[in-house]
């Protein structure tokens, strides 16, 4: 859906999302948005993912933590007339930079036309290569601390643990933040069964992809990282034939 702020802008930002990695899970919006501007901005390991796209454009790129600073470059180059594409990995408005971009277009360049490319979120691509455990109703909660406190981030898995919600975590687990994983898994034993599956996806559609289904008891005895999705099972959650099954209710 476009924005058409209010000015004369000759510019556009595209917020596309470019899925989990892989080319093949880009949608056909996302490439044509690419394709349609001239300066690309972004992560520079998302960069990397897309460099299939990008030959001969302007790339504007940032680490890790410096997401105002791009998406500020973004909007300060549509202002100047680019057309400007501001890519996330899996969807845009999903612990993406689409909010952002909004939030700050409205404070700094009101005049820029915005439209928002939707793409395929981490959290599906991983449960497609798990089976079927989204299938019922479910949530999505990061466990980084880095814009969220921690105990409002905590309320929320409490939350989600006494409602039965199949939960895909992200941002599980980094070298210096292990504790929150150990105890989200805490509060999850405390209201669901140490059998209950578990999938963990690292990589999911890149090269290097790793797809492995536990439970919650045995679940951080394996390697989780950063861009691992984990997704725990609610209390009708099971394993069919090595496929993670959140059942609907339809009667067999």
């Amino acid at each position: 859906m476009e924005k058409h702020n209010s000015g004369n802008c000759t510019g556009k930002l595209y917020i596309v999302g470019i899925g989990p990695g892989g080319p093949e899970d880009r949608t056909r919006r996302a490439e044509k948005a690419i394709a349609a501007s001239n300066v690309v901005a972004g992560y520079k390991m998302y960069l990397e993912l897309i460099e299939d796209l990008t030959e001969g454009k302007e790339l504007i790129s940032s680490g890790m933590t410096r997401e105002l600073e791009r998406c500020r470059a973004a909007l300060d180059r549509a202002a100047e007339g680019n057309v400007v594409a501001l890519v996330s990995s899996g969807d845009a408005g999903i612990y993406g930079m689409a909010g952002l971009a909004l939030e700050l277009a409205a404070a700094e360049n009101p005049g820029v036309p915005i439209e928002i490319i939707p793409g395929v979120t981490s959290a599906v691509a991983a449960a497609s290569r798990l089976g079927s455990p989204l299938m019922l109703d479910y949530a999505t909660i990061s466990l980084s601390d880095l814009l969220m406190p921690w105990e409002t981030i905590r309320q929320r898995i409490e939350a989600v643990a006494q409602a039965d919600l199949v939960v895909a975590l992200y941002n599980p687990k980094s070298k210096k933040r292990s504790a929150h994983l150990e105890e989200t898994v805490a509060i999850l034993l405390a209201a669901r069964p140490a059998a209950t599956p578990v999938g963990i996806v690292t990589d999911a559609g890149r090269n290097g992809e790793t797809i492995v289904i536990t439970d919650l008891a045995s679940v951080l005895d394996q390697e989780i990282n950063m861009r691992s999705i984990v997704i725990v099972g609610n209390t009708t959650t099971k394993v069919i034939d090595g496929n993670m099954v959140t059942p609907r209710g339809y009667q067999l």
